[in-house]
């Protein structure tokens, strides 16, 4: 996943966290009402030693006001005969409609985020710096959410002008009416700290209260967002290890009287199956689901009631236990609004804290057969009547749908040839170009999104495929480091989890998944336009600024010599659409056949 969403007249938009319905294991028995309990202390008499409190939460909504397209917008729903069939998911009018219905009859009711609300946003968003994201969660009424990595793609300040208001530095205000006042909600950044002060740079922690019962929420992003995020958006920040920043908080929520605590972190799991609904408590508690959130959940303390998860884009609801050997429940709800997550904390009057055996949680899908609301429809007319002349202008033609899915994606070959061909343009010497896949954030699809007409591209787009104001660099990389830089892709931090770069053409490798690590690349398969690529020879590689600072994990990349910064990689992507296709000759579908994949 890129650095930073593109600045020109950005704001990112909310796209609205949706919901998919995955039953979470844990539902022992809830314990009876005490509402006739004698042995009940006078100042709960008439309430109850044990009221519900209904958490609905999502996360990774990246300012997808608008239904997502393609696969973007899809939720793969597992059949009782074990069959699959996907259903249309997302959109913020959608989000809010559902949302709404969910909250009727639950006078105890919370609204949780866990990160990325904002950021990679579609043009309607990302053209106006997320500012229509957040006006969409303030309508939603979100009461809280951790940062994610990407809620610094634009930096610390920007985050805080999202929370506090304002008009943007350099594009000012958009909306004559009123000036952004940000935030109704606390972005919670307890792990996140100013290098000079070590202070957190937002609030570390948030309690809900309502007619005696107190909830605390502590917010984490992953440890790792440097690495994933431009050096300038994380600029004079330490991101600390969140197990112990949690731990930290817990304690100091405790010391406050707050014993019902949720965590909302952006990190999470793989769960071994892409359907919403999958039992990943199957055989087992959390058998079902791997990855970073597993160590996390059996290492965070006991203190800490449920866990509210993201970053993965994936949909879950599993019991891990907890230190102590308790299962604890540990959500996530996909990406995009397509799910979201409602989870029954029951809060025991006496003690103060939830009563674990009764969590039960499940995600519920934004479904697109639900009356639209209102507010929400107003929202998008507005923000898209201001973005319409930028987004609908063409910038190109396609003959079929040009995914983004899959080890080599068809779009990651078209967008390599577009920087290699821009970086020709700068320097005829260059000889290929790589780029990251999460810098691909959608699909270009062929059924026309308005009245374009079918296979024409329009500015809006190709913004939401590569929404992050990124240049294209050049470096010079020995042949030694090129084949190094490719075995990043599936060693070291990328070993668990491979990021397959996406190659211009000419570039050809044979990558055997039935090894393990760098061993994966056969180092002597890659080669240039046919020929071995000589270890000692110096290549000139094309790259976005991202990858060019070694980020994603391919610190090799970041090693290059001689660098030139370029343009916009947008900007590249668009020019070489236009001088590559017409109406009469849309682009072909690429064949995605670079890369030779042994399995």
């Amino acid at each position: 996943m890129p650095p930073t969403p593109r600045h020109r007249r950005t704001h990112r938009l909310l796209a609205a966290a949706a919901g998919l319905a995955t039953v979470g294991a844990l539902a022992a028995a809830m314990p009876a009402s005490a509402g006739q309990d004698t042995a009940t202390p006078l100042h709960h008499q008439g309430s109850g030693r044990y009221q519900d409190v209904q958490l609905l939460s999502f996360n990774d909504l990246h300012g997808n006001l608008e239904p997502p397209s393609g696969s973007s917008g899809r939720v793969t729903e597992l059949q009782a005969d074990g069959t699959t069939k996907t259903i249309d998911a997302g959109g913020v009018e959608y989000l809010a409609t559902h949302l709404r219905e969910a909250r009727k009859n639950n006078k105890y009711s919370i609204t949780a985020a866990a990160g990325d609300m904002v950021g990679a946003s579609p043009l309607i968003s990302g053209l106006f710096h997320d500012e229509p994201t957040i006006d969409a969660l303030n309508k939603l009424d979100l009461d809280v959410t951790s940062v994610g990595n990407h809620e610094f793609d634009e930096g610390a300040k920007e985050l805080a002008r999202l929370q506090n208001g304002g008009c943007h530095p350099k594009d000012g205000c958009y909306d004559d009416s009123e000036e952004f006042t940000g935030a109704n909600f606390p972005y919670l950044a307890a792990n996140v700290t100013d290098e000079k002060t070590g202070k957190p740079i937002l609030k570390p922690y948030w309690v809900w209260k309502k007619n005696g019962v107190k909830v605390g929420f502590i917010g984490v992003t992953l440890e790792g967002t440097p690495n994933i995020v431009s050096a300038e958006g994380v600029k004079g920040l330490k991101f600390g290890d969140e197990v112990e920043t949690i731990n930290k908080y817990a304690k100091v929520l405790q010391r406050q009287g707050v014993k019902s605590i949720v965590a909302l972190i952006h990190e999470g799991g793989a769960p071994a199956s892409a359907a919403y609904n999958y039992d990943c408590d199957s055989p087992g508690a959390g058998d079902g689901i791997s990855g970073p959130i597993v160590d996390i959940a059996k290492n965070v303390t006991p203190a800490v009631d449920a866990l509210v998860t993201g970053h993965t884009h994936q949909a879950y609801a599993c019991t891990i236990p907890d230190p102590a050997g308790n299962p604890r429940m540990v959500t996530s709800a996909s990406s995009f609004g397509r799910l979201y997550t409602d989870t029954t904390l029951t809060y025991d009057r006496w003690t103060g804290d939830i009563a674990r055996t009764a969590v039960k949680s499940a995600n519920h899908v934004v479904t697109r057969d639900v009356a639209k609301a209102a507010d929400m429809t107003a929202l998008i007319t507005k923000w898209k009547t201001l973005a319409a002349p930028v987004a609908s202008r063409p910038i190109g033609y396609i003959a079929g749908e040009i995914g983004n899915t899959g080890t080599e994606s068809p779009l990651g070959d078209l967008i390599a040839d577009a920087q290699l061909a821009y970086a020709k343009s700068v320097d005829p010497e260059a000889d290929l170009a790589v780029m990251n896949p999460g810098g691909i954030r959608a699909g270009l699809t062929y059924t026309a999104s308005g009245s374009e007409g079918d296979g024409v591209v329009t500015y809006g787009e190709a913004y939401t495929v590569q929404p992050f104001s990124n240049t294209v660099n050049l470096v010079n990389l020995t042949g030694a480091q090129l084949i190094t830089a490719l075995q990043q892709q599936v060693s070291g931090t990328n070993e668990a989890a491979p990021k397959i770069l996406q190659i211009s053409s000419g570039l050809t490798y044979t990558l055997d998944l039935t090894k393990t690590g760098a061993a994966r690349v056969v180092a002597d398969s890659v080669k240039l336009n046919g020929s071995a690529i000589d270890p000692t020879a110096t290549y000139r590689v094309a790259m976005n600024s991202f990858l060019a600072g070694g980020g994603d994990g391919f610190a090799e990349l970041g090693k290059g010599t001689n660098m030139v910064v370029g343009g916009d990689d947008l900007a590249a992507f668009g020019s070489y659409l236009t001088a590559n296709s017409s109406a009469a000759t849309p682009y072909p579908v690429p064949a995605a056949d670079r890369i030779t994949i042994v399995k």
